[in-house]
């Protein structure tokens, strides 16, 4: 992991499409604004894995309801 000390105003780039600016430290908490291209996926970390588990359960529901549909239409 790159670990860079950034202070208010200050910003990180990645790549040429996304810029990282620390807009405000108030306290054990950081806000920071980012620019990037809208078809960029940007969540904070415990939804992104929420979402992630979300669509793992519905895929093996999708799957296990189109066994039983198969099983269903056999003669």
């Amino acid at each position: 992991m790159l670990v860079l000390t950034r202070k208010i105003g200050e910003s990180i780039a990645i790549d040429d499409h996304i810029k990282i600016t620390v807009v405000q430290i108030k306290g054990k908490q950081v806000r920071v604004g980012i620019d990037a291209p809208k078809d960029t996926k940007i969540h904070r970390l415990e939804v992104y894995e929420a979402i992630q588990t979300q669509n793992k359960e519905a895929s093996t529901t999708d799957s296990q309801r189109a066994r039983k549909v198969a099983k269903l239409l056999k003669p």
